[in-house]
Formats: structure tokens, sequence, C-alpha cells
């Protein structure tokens, strides 16, 4: 009588675990939005700066190239 009880909990695992990898590949896949709203955000912020002094121009075109790879690396 164990063996079938334990039998109807490999199946009912084996069910919840294709819905836990489902649940967690929509999570990743949300995380990742926010992590590309987060990064245009900031893109969006240092372009819309401006500054006739150079070395706050290059600090702000070496961010804005960090973001841009690292919005790359997202796809």
């Amino acid at each position: 009588m164990a063996t079938a009880s334990n039998q109807a909990g490999v199946t009912t695992n084996s069910g919840s675990s294709s819905e836990e990898m489902r649940r967690l590949a929509a999570l990743e896949r949300a995380q990742r939005t926010r992590q590309r709203q987060s990064l245009d955000l900031q893109r969006e912020r240092i372009l819309s700066q401006r500054t006739s002094n150079p070395v706050r121009r290059a600090a702000l075109e070496a961010a804005l190239k960090e973001i841009e790879a690292q919005i790359a690396t997202l796809g």
C-alpha cells in the first residue's frame, strides 16, 4: 500500500516539476525584462545630459558604452 502511495507521489512530483520549470522560466524572463528596462532608463538619462566639460563628457560616454554593452549581452 505504501508503494502505491509513493508511485502517486512520483507522478505528482513529475507534473509539478515541469510546472516549476515554467514558473522559473517566467521569473527569469521577468527579471531580464526589468533589467532591460532599468538599463534603458539609465541610457536615456545619460543621453539627456548635456555638458561642455570634456572630463564629464568622457565619463558619460564611457558609462553609455558600458550600458550599451550590457544591453547587447541581454539580447
